[in-house]
């Protein structure tokens, strides 16, 4: 699922198109859908997995800020 975030984020390249494209609302839908696994699954996880899993959320969470914001600045030149 995490790599599935990082191609709409357009960090890696869609295996459909070979092309980098971004497209924020299913990046959105990925991460969510990663943080709703994660409180499903609070208590029946080791804290290893607990601890992977809060790392790729936060890494995926900043990733999405950053992506937006550049685009953000992209659309205003």
């Amino acid at each position: 699922m995490a790599a599935n975030a990082l191609i709409a984020l357009g960090e890696e390249e869609n295996p459909l198109t070979g092309k980098k494209e971004v497209d924020l609302p299913q990046a959105k839908y990925v991460i969510d859908i990663i943080g709703m696994l994660k409180e499903k699954t609070k208590g029946n996880l080791t804290d290893d997995e607990t601890a992977l899993i809060d790392s790729l959320l936060t890494d995926l969470r900043l990733r999405f800020v950053e992506t937006h914001k550049r685009l953000k600045e992209e659309a205003s030149l």
